[in-house]
């Protein structure tokens, strides 16, 4: 018996603003514990909230960004539960009236284009984050992430594998962070992701049990997580114990490569949902929307597309570049500033990304900035030093504030490129080789690569090795 995977994904992603949703309370992620909190965001007695208006704008500019349909009168809900990670036990969200509706997302998959439905996509505060402490009885609440704001981005089950899976939320976090939506730092839980996963006989059109796998904060835990838990409900299908997949909310737990049943997965009326009665109403103007759109920037499908037909780049090359926003901006920084587009890439995804990956920074803490970047680039690309003698400026360039110019007087790299510099020495080292020319003159050209070698060395790599080659040649074919 084959069996179809069904999958669909329900995204958690804290909006890029200054302030929480309801409050006034800063939202700066790694503040002491309970440093950014207020009574109206701890829902002491007495306090009312008063919704944040670029919560609205940029739930908006999600819609509009992912395709979707911006429902201009939408309205907040209560969504009522008991946990401590919410002081008041309810949490404000979106019912039955959404702000977004529809929508789709573009993925690859396998080559081919496929579109993902959108479901909805609604506004809500977040909850508080329990700290679990090692071998003690007792779990610390920080309350800083309650009222940060989110929008829950909810796809229809269309996804079909594992891999899908994790290309959406890959393709999802690259327009959220280029349409400066969310900072998508999922190592800080600003992107999140619940995965509901079913199996089903191939064929069928019915929605078996799905089973609920919560806060999947990397691209590598919701591949494990679907893995193994596609893994296990296919067993219990393949032995006839299918009756043993409930509807439940479950945990991946990385240290045992499992994941962990945690509660049985409420329905939408055990949430017993009303309208929040301190929030009017939602309307959004069609000034509003129309604003939102205009301050929608390039999205990284058309910047691939630009990146291929303007810089001439292969795809490879394409899709790391435009995968990381500020990776994109940094390469096109430098060619603004007039880098050459092959030498700038080259050197953006070699070093330039070596240092980030090593050190694991983002590029916006990378040390050398595009303007110092580009001045050693200069000189790389008119030949006054060569390679070598630039991964040296380069790796220097990492812990100073000097520029390649600098560096490059001070340490002695300039190379030249006079024939009439260069030619003695050639001549020179092919009246000390005789063997090796004779070599090259009997068919073996690669013997050119050696001589080359024993040039840069005698010119103390001061030489550009491309009017070596040029001189070489011309004179081992004149012998």
């Amino acid at each position: 018996m084959s069996f179809e995977t069904i999958i669909g994904l329900e995204i958690h992603a804290e909006l890029k603003t200054k302030t929480k949703i309801f409050c006034n309370c800063s939202t700066k992620f790694g503040s002491e514990p309970n440093e950014n909190t207020c009574p109206v965001c701890l829902g002491l007695p007495g306090t009312l909230p008063v919704i944040n208006e670029e919560v609205i704008r940029l739930a908006v500019k999600a819609g509009n960004a992912l395709n979707c349909k911006i429902n201009q009168l939408n309205k907040m809900d209560r969504k009522n539960y008991f946990y401590p990670d919410l002081p008041k036990a309810y949490q404000i969200s979106q019912f039955d009236l959404p702000i977004c509706s529809g929508g789709y997302v573009e993925i690859d998959s396998k080559g081919e284009n496929k579109k993902i439905r959108l479901n909805r996509i609604h506004i809500e505060e977040d909850a508080g984050k329990l700290i679990h402490v090692e071998y003690e009885p007792y779990t610390l609440i920080d309350y800083n992430r309650v009222g940060v704001p989110l929008i829950e981005i909810v796809t229809e089950p269309d996804l079909r594998s594992i891999d899908d899976a994790v290309n959406f939320l890959k393709t999802l976090k690259e327009v959220l962070e280029y349409a400066d939506i969310s900072d998508c730092r999922m190592e800080e839980g600003s992107l999140r992701c619940d995965a509901n996963i079913s199996l089903r006989e191939v064929g069928s059109d019915k929605l078996n049990t799905k089973v609920e796998i919560k806060n999947l904060n990397s691209f590598k835990e919701l591949q494990k997580a679907l893995e193994k838990e596609e893994k296990r409900q296919r067993e219990l299908y393949t032995f006839k114990q299918e009756y043993k997949i409930v509807q439940e909310t479950r945990r991946w737990d990385s240290s045992k490569g499992k994941t962990v049943s945690m509660r049985s997965k409420e329905d939408a009326h055990d949430y017993r949902y009303f309208p929040e009665p301190d929030i009017i109403p939602i309307v959004i103007k069609d000034r509003i929307i129309e604003e939102v759109i205009k301050d929608i920037p390039e999205l990284p499908k058309e910047k691939r597309k630009r990146f291929i037909e303007t810089y001439k780049l292969g795809e490879k090359e394409v899709e790391i570049l435009v995968g990381d926003k500020g990776l994109s901006m940094y390469y096109e920084n430098l060619v603004t500033m007039g880098s050459d587009v092959k030498i700038a890439c080259n050197w953006v995804l070699s070093d330039v990304l070596r240092v980030i990956n090593e050190n694991k920074i983002t590029i916006d803490e990378f040390s050398i900035k595009p303007d110092r970047m580009h001045g050693l680039l200069k000189f790389v690309e008119s030949g006054k030093i060569n390679n070598t003698a630039a991964k040296e400026v380069f790796e220097e360039m990492l812990n100073s504030n000097k520029s390649a110019e600098a560096l490059i007087k001070e340490k002695g790299l300039l190379q030249t490129s006079s024939v009439d510099d260069i030619k003695p020495i050639v001549e020179e080292i092919l009246k000390q080789n005789p063997k090796a020319v004779e070599e090259y003159k009997s068919g073996k050209t690669q013997v050119k690569g050696f001589l080359v070698g024993i040039v840069v060395k005698a010119t103390q790599k001061k030489a550009n090795p491309k009017v070596i080659n040029e001189i070489l040649e011309e004179m081992l074919n004149s012998i």
